[in-house]
């Protein structure tokens, strides 16, 4: 009998400083998608949602298994050129990538792609196994026996990609051809969840969660990522192979993350709000303003009476004063939350808009990325202006300075691992 996928996706912004999601997925009876953006400034979001969107055009095309991973990876490639266009249109753009993991059902087997460090994993018959390889710094590390599996959980540079979509020619992905047997379940997920939640206690939530719904099992994953205080985006996709029978063909898919606010729109969850969700919901509305009180009018009139004129001229002139400072205060602002640079904070590359000053009790700066560069792995000579801080005329500048900060980084990271000093 055919087979088709039961399936559920899910995202949350996480409790880092991240504003926006930067995760994108896909999930329907035929076809799991899930990207991780990356680029920070450099809208990682945009180049998530762009390649989910550009993908989804292979759901529902019947796909034989014989051209499954060659229609698969022409699809990639379209969707990567597709980021390359993106960039050429919008310079500020530049440097912008995404992971990605692609299972598309054919006939009854599942086509896999997969490119970065985001995840994918099977339960079939209680045994839960990871079948993606990540393609970090990390794992290189793994594979030459440098550092150990319980090391990798807790390396610093765990979130280092070392190969990704990002417009190139070279942005190739893994393909596979897997099996899909009825009863067999499938996770994806962003490393909101895998660097943040143990493997063991993801394998415990899928596993004892055989007996639920892909929904509460998807529902779960989030929640314990939220409770391990997650600072990234995390995202999951979550489905079961099923008789086709036994599936809601006509279901619309699960579209969540940047994805929806980018207008891939074929469907949205229809859950509950998490708690989560409620309260950003709830500080975006907008303050009511309360009506002058006018109770004391006597009073006021009273001050243009002859004999308390002069009052009323000091008044006005205090007025025009504090109006004048008002102004001036609100130039100040205006032009220091123009500004940006780059400092340390916490060990890590930090963002900041405005400028590293105060006035009186008003801070005039505020993070606004917290990136995953290390202070203490950049060279000598960019550790130094790191700490004493590096000034930026705009959010382009700033994120070209961080693209050029984890630049050096990656080198002399891969330096030392050669044995090479790093110096420069």
């Amino acid at each position: 009998m055919p087979i088709a996928l039961r399936y559920a996706a899910r995202s949350d912004v996480g409790l880092g400083s991240k504003k926006r999601n930067e995760d994108s997925a896909y999930a329907s009876s035929s076809m799991l998608v899930l990207a991780d953006g990356m680029g920070g400034h450099a809208a990682g979001d945009v180049a998530s949602s762009t390649v989910v969107g550009e993908l989804v055009q292979l759901d529902g095309d019947d796909i034989g298994a014989d051209d499954a991973l060659d229609q698969l990876a022409d699809g990639i490639a379209e969707a990567n050129e597709k980021l390359r266009s993106e960039m050429d249109a919008d310079p500020t753009r530049e440097g912008m990538g995404t992971t990605l993991i692609v299972l598309l059902k054919t006939g009854r087997q599942l086509a896999m792609a997969n490119i970065g460090d985001s995840r994918a994993y099977q339960l079939r018959d209680g045994k839960f196994t990871q079948i993606t390889k990540d393609h970090s710094f990390v794992q290189s590390l793994l594979d030459s026996g440098r550092i150990t599996p319980d090391e990798a959980v807790h390396h610093p540079q765990r979130s280092l990609v070392t190969r990704v979509l990002t417009g190139r020619e070279g942005d190739v992905p893994d393909l596979s051809l897997r099996e899909a047997r009825v009863g067999d379940r499938y996770l994806l997920c962003s490393d909101g969840l895998s660097d943040y939640v143990g493997a063991r206690t993801i394998e415990e939530i899928f596993t004892e969660g055989a007996s639920k719904s892909v929904g509460e099992v998807a529902d779960s994953l989030i929640e314990i990522a939220l409770k391990a205080s997650t600072l990234d985006n995390v995202t999951v996709v979550v489905a079961e192979v099923a008789n086709i029978d036994d599936v809601d063909l006509a279901a619309r898919p699960d579209v969540v993350g940047a994805a929806v606010a980018h207008g891939l729109t074929q469907s949205l969850p229809t859950r509950e709000q998490t708690p989560a969700e409620k309260a950003r919901a709830l500080s975006r509305e907008l303050d009511g303003d309360d009506e002058p009180d006018e109770t004391d009018k006597g009073a006021h009139l009273a001050e243009t009476r002859p004999r308390r004129r002069g009052r009323l001229y000091a008044a006005i002139a205090a007025l025009v004063l504090l109006l004048a400072l008002a102004v001036a205060a609100v130039w100040g602002w205006t032009w220091s939350q123009s500004q940006y640079f780059i400092k340390d904070s916490g060990g890590r590359v930090t963002v900041y808009q405005g400028v590293d000053s105060k006035l009186g009790p008003i801070d005039l700066r505020h993070q606004q990325e917290s990136t995953n560069i290390p202070t203490a792995d950049l060279p000598e000579f960019w550790r130094s202006k790191v700490t004493s801080g590096i000034d930026a005329s705009s959010e382009k500048e700033a994120a070209a300075t961080v693209e050029r900060l984890r630049a050096e980084m990656v080198a002399c990271l891969a330096a030392s691992a050669s044995g090479n000093e790093c110096t420069k």
